[in-house]
């Protein structure tokens, strides 16, 4: 059985290292091509490893760094020529970006080294937006939001302090209260999105009360999709919501 197509999460971490100045030789005896391997294989993405010794090993991500060899206008060799599609999106996104490319980088890197924060990551299901692969920050990044957005603790706060000011729960974005139309069964429901843009996401950073926005579910799903919005606000003016 064949190892899963590489993640764009994946192909970010191996095009910041093939762009790092320090990098090296493309070599599979590289000892940042070696470490690389060890990080791609700690990456709360995939269930399972068909094959654990050729999974991401230093063979694998030397073969992937010298794909990008062969999209880089700047090198007067070929390159290996099997890129795929997603190479050649992520490649193109970043070449002239590498700045933002490293933080993005970075901030994946962090949740990996953070087991329990990994672990957290791990355990969020796939949704229709991490199943399209198509998320610029990437899945880890992408699931380290919705991890956020159920913390309990800070979920429970907000909902406290909504309730004792405003008298109900209703959803910031179309006034959708669920106890208001399901009676007793929906007393106190309402989902929590965290309002931070992905590209700000920090795996070293608390969640505040003033992060996070009461929705109902319909509603959070969509802000969800429509990742062009960075607020409440600007979703609600963008599909004129009253």
């Amino acid at each position: 059985m064949r190892n899963p197509k590489w993640h764009r999460d994946e192909i970010i971490l191996a095009l910041d290292l093939y762009f790092d100045e320090e990098r090296g030789t493309i070599n599979a005896s590289n000892p940042k091509i070696i470490n690389l391997s060890k990080i791609l294989n700690k990456l709360p993405i995939f269930d399972t490893k068909p094959d654990e010794n050729l999974f991401r090993n230093p063979n694998g991500v030397n073969l992937k760094l010298s794909n990008f060899l062969a999209l880089d206008p700047n090198y007067s060799g070929k390159g290996m020529q099997s890129y795929s599609k997603l190479d050649k999106e992520v490649f193109d996104e970043f070449f002239n970006n590498r700045k933002r490319l490293r933080e993005i980088a970075r901030k994946i890197i962090n949740v990996v080294e953070n087991v329990e924060l990994r672990n957290k990551v791990y355990q969020i299901e796939d949704d229709e937006i991490s199943e399209l692969d198509s998320v610029s920050e990437g899945l880890v990044i992408y699931k380290l939001h919705k991890v956020r957005e159920r913390d309990n603790r800070i979920i429970n706060e907000k909902k406290k302090i909504v309730s004792k000011e405003k008298g109900c729960l209703k959803c910031e974005i179309c006034g959708f209260d669920f106890e208001e139309t399901y009676g007793n069964l929906g007393k106190g429901f309402i989902e929590c999105h965290h309002l931070k843009p992905l590209s700000d996401y920090d795996s070293e950073r608390v969640t505040e009360i003033t992060d996070l926005a009461l929705l109902c579910s319909n509603c959070h799903k969509m802000i969800h999709r429509d990742l062009t919005v960075s607020s409440v606000e600007d979703f609600r003016e963008k599909w004129t919501i009253t």
